[in-house]
């Protein structure tokens, strides 16, 4: 794989993110990861899983700057890939864990809140669903899973406004569990997963896939009408006008 590592150790599958600096998806990417944890769920070795992403940031979320050019039969694809790919982390049977390196907006909170647990670095990063802001359309599932976590009052205004979290904050309101310091992120991760796989394996897993029934029946809902919304708002000239001042801003940041 290009874009996605995994080497398993200790019977725990590490799936690095790894596609440039802010790890920002693409279809590729959605699709490597997509594979990388079925094949997880699928090995009898494998008791557990930890994403991880790199320093300073876990992921950014959807590439922007990437998607932007991409034309119709492109972004309908990356789409599907995204609920697919989302759908199989959030139905992963076994624990997995969410090791925030530092930022997670967007998309990079969605894989978070997919996870059982979430482990974030201390430091000047954010966390939470900002897609509104930006034009896109934030679906049904998603929602559910954000309230899951924080409560549907708080998933509601904060995904309404866009609201980003440091980390103390999300650690406040549930949507993280655990905040240490940049270079322990790692060892934190997998002293979380290595506790929970202590536990009785079949009866936790059932418990994990009972309290997730409502989450998944919802993502399994996903259809074209769903694409069919949100592109729709992609290709508004509004929408259009959104991204591309935020492509432009970071082509300046990095100039």
């Amino acid at each position: 794989m290009e874009f996605i590592k995994t080497v398993i150790e200790d019977r725990i599958a590490h799936i690095d993110l790894d596609r440039g600096k802010s790890n920002a998806f693409h279809t590729e990417m959605l699709t490597e990861l997509e594979e990388a944890i079925l094949a997880a769920e699928k090995n009898p070795a494998v008791e557990g899983m930890i994403l991880h992403g790199k320093a300073g940031f876990f992921t950014a979320g959807l590439d922007l700057v990437t998607l932007y050019r991409y034309d119709e039969s492109e972004i309908r694809k990356l789409f599907i890939q995204f609920f697919s790919t989302i759908k199989t982390l959030a139905k992963f049977p076994k624990p997995a864990v969410a090791a925030l390196s530092g930022h997670s907006p967007a998309g990079g909170c969605v894989l978070a809140i997919c996870c059982d647990y979430r482990v974030m670095a201390e430091g000047n990063f954010i966390i939470g669903l900002n897609e509104i802001p930006v034009g896109i359309i934030v679906p049904q599932s998603i929602f559910n899973l954000y309230s899951f976590w924080i409560g549907q009052a708080a998933a509601y205004r904060s995904l309404l406004t866009g609201k980003l979290f440091s980390p103390s904050e999300a650690l406040a309101i549930g949507l993280i569990d655990e905040v240490v310091p940049a270079d322990r992120i790692r060892t934190a991760s997998l002293r979380k997963i290595k506790t929970i796989t202590q536990f009785d394996q079949p009866s936790w897993k059932q418990c994990k896939q009972n309290f997730r029934i409502p989450l998944i029946a919802e993502l399994e809902k996903e259809n074209d009408t769903l694409i069919d919304q949100m592109l729709s708002h992609w290709w508004k000239p509004s929408s259009r006008a959104i991204v591309k001042t935020i492509i432009d801003n970071l082509t300046q940041k990095k100039s």
